[in-house]
């Protein structure tokens, strides 16, 4: 059985539905919480990668000293070509770590259900083709990749956020958003500006759309991880 490891770096942000869904798939998920302090492995030797989604920016290793390990494990899965998912976190980290650019406090921020509009570039993508258009899917950041990696490939984008997913090589991804979570996820949310009952709302409304997609794209990320 193919094996994920998948990191978590807060306390809420656990795999949730994804992890779900790619063991419905045949693969076997060894979460790391490495915002409580679990040793990640030096080497990565799983099968794929998954980096959840954290308060932090990729470098922040004054805040979060584990970043710096998962990294170096990152730069692995590229260098090896391992499949990986970032969500979030995990999305700007591979754009870090890639050689682009990830900026605090870029632009204005996203929180709950938003729309995402697939680029012409998706069309071709093993995870992204011939979905919608466009689908919802929930955000919670502030932070944004600026600056996409060299030789990048730009899938989506949003209104606020240009920069919604990417792919690096054949088997690396980064999203911006969330297809882990369901919408009760965002009432834990607290930003100013945003109703937590309002971006609730449109998280149960836009749900029916929206997780058939983002199980379908697990899936599709569940068999390159089979067939690498």
């Amino acid at each position: 059985m193919r094996d994920v490891l998948i990191v978590q770096n807060s306390a809420t942000g656990g795999p949730g539905r994804f992890g779900d869904w790619l063991r419905e798939h045949g693969l076997k998920t060894d979460v790391v919480a490495a915002h409580e302090g679990a040793v990640l492995p030096e080497r990565l030797e799983h099968d794929a990668m998954i980096m959840l989604g954290g308060g932090y920016l990729p470098g922040d290793d004054h805040r979060a000293a584990w970043l710096a390990g998962v990294r170096s494990l990152a730069t692995q899965a590229l260098e090896n070509g391992t499949p990986y998912f970032g969500i979030c976190l995990g999305g700007q980290l591979l754009a870090r770590v890639a050689g682009g650019e990830v900026t605090g406090n870029a632009g204005q921020p996203e929180n709950g259900s938003t729309p995402i509009t697939f680029l012409p570039e998706a069309d071709k993508d093993p995870l992204f083709h011939s979905l919608p258009a466009v689908v919802p899917a929930i955000e919670h950041h502030k932070d944004a990749i600026t600056t996409l990696p060299p030789g990048a490939v730009w899938l989506a984008r949003s209104e606020r956020c240009p920069y919604q997913a990417l792919r690096v090589g054949e088997r690396a991804w980064g999203v911006q958003f969330h297809p882990e979570v369901l919408p009760e996820r965002v009432l834990q949310w607290r930003v100013d500006g945003f109703d937590p009952d309002e971006l609730y709302a449109r998280a149960v409304a836009d749900e029916p759309v929206s997780t058939p997609v983002w199980r379908e794209v697990a899936a599709r990320f569940a068999a390159v991880v089979q067939e690498a």
